[in-house]
């Protein structure tokens, strides 16, 4: 993104929003990822996805041998956020939040498994 496509805090450009979701562990210990950059007119239902998260709880990792950790990136124009997750961690929120990546990006490609 460059200074011209840049939103302003005066309104008229739509807020950019990236989320990405990596899976990585389990028995396979096979690593998927998910990404999405939803239309502008979209965005507002994500921003709320995001800010409903508990990004400043603290973290009791609980990883587990065979079991799933979760990396959740998020990049808006305003900031940056970054969560490691244990399987045990992905509920309420967080659980809303990947599932609704991964929905995301297994729509825009039929061929990925989900």
């Amino acid at each position: 993104m460059n200074e011209t496509d840049a939103p302003n805090s005066g309104g008229g450009t739509a807020a950019v929003v990236l989320v990405a979701v990596v899976r990585s562990g389990g028995m396979a210990g096979i690593r998927r990822r998910w990404e999405v950059e939803p239309a502008s007119d979209e965005t507002p239902r994500w921003v709320a996805l995001i800010e409903r998260c508990p990004w400043d709880d603290p973290s009791e990792t609980n990883s587990g041998a065979d079991r799933y950790m979760w990396s959740v990136h998020v990049r808006t124009d305003r900031e940056e956020r970054e969560r490691e997750l244990s399987d045990s961690q992905l509920h309420g929120a967080w659980r809303e939040l990947v599932d609704a990546v991964r929905d995301a990006a297994t729509a825009d490609d039929p061929a990925s498994p989900g």
